[in-house]
């Protein structure tokens, strides 16, 4: 699968953030990550979004987190820029761009609850100022509204803005987008991985998965064969995994991934407050769900 300048196709894992015991970023950590990635066929990454706890970090770690993961791989990255202040979207998108990423992820504006014309206008501003393809992503979960289908239609008019990340499992409004945006070169890719097969087989063009960074290539496997009409094989994948697909969700995000990453001996599961680690039910659930994958 094939990631142009407009096009995003495939799997691009959304990295956590390890942190040391002092709670500073662990570049060797995420320098080891970026390896197994690469090792497992992803077709790019994405640092500092949700999953890589963004909320928590400093602007300046923000964008040293970037430039550190474009240094270290020539996968594509995208990386998560979005603010709920369109001024500070604007300046860490600039940021980002000027260390040659391929695409940058805005999340909608959270917690100032902006009408549909704030949205279009937020989102064509940064596109406005910044030349790189840009990703809208729509997480009502965490933002408390959804983008209208509408409002993604039009967005999807401007040039620099070329996809849409549905973080939902709304289908209806998920489907709505799609068809909205069937007459531009526009990627539509899951944000929830329990739902990576249903959107692709209404259009959808892959996902930013967050199982990816534990199983990355059965994560592949999946996406490819759905891509390439092999439903069979894609249905068999989505219901073998689909135990841990929902236990990654069982807490916020990124607890049960980190605490997954860490079963697999993949260093241990450190986050910043308010962020703790997983009830111990859910770290047994989870040993027992990855055992079972094995």
């Amino acid at each position: 699968m094939a990631t142009d300048q407009t096009q995003f196709t495939g799997v691009y894992p959304a990295m956590p953030t390890p942190f040391d015991r002092d709670g500073s970023i662990d570049y060797d950590r995420v320098r080891q990550h970026i390896e197994f990635l690469e090792d497992a066929g992803v077709d790019g990454v994405v640092p500092a979004g949700s999953t890589g706890e963004s909320a928590t970090l400093s602007h300046d770690e923000h964008i040293d987190l970037i430039e550190f993961v474009t240094a270290e791989t020539d996968l594509p990255v995208i990386a998560g820029t979005g603010s709920n202040a369109t001024h500070e979207a604007i300046s860490l998108s600039r940021r980002a761009a000027d260390l040659g990423v391929e695409g940058l992820l805005l999340v909608s504006p959270y917690y100032n609850l902006p009408e549909p014309e704030g949205l279009r206008r937020h989102f064509e501003a940064v596109a406005d100022e910044v030349d790189v393809p840009q990703i809208i992503y729509n997480v009502p979960g965490r933002t408390g509204m959804s983008i209208p289908a509408k409002t993604a239609g039009e967005l999807a008019k401007h040039e620099n803005i070329v996809g849409y990340k549905a973080a939902s499992t709304d289908l209806e409004h998920i489907s709505e987008v799609i068809e909205r945006t069937q007459s531009e070169t526009f990627s539509v890719l899951s944000g929830d991985d329990p739902v990576t097969l249903p959107i692709i087989s209404i259009g959808g063009t892959g996902v930013i998965s967050v199982a990816g960074n534990v199983i990355p290539g059965q994560v592949c496997e999946l996406v490819d064969a759905a891509l390439d009409d092999r439903y069979d094989r894609a249905q068999e994948l989505h219901h073998e995994l689909g135990p841990l697909f929902r236990m990654i969700f069982a807490e916020t995000n990124p607890i049960p991934i980190k605490e997954a990453m860490a079963i697999r001996g993949m260093g241990e599961a450190r986050f910043r407050l308010p962020l703790t680690n997983a009830a111990p039910e859910v770290r047994e659930r989870l040993e027992q769900v990855l055992a079972d994958l094995e």
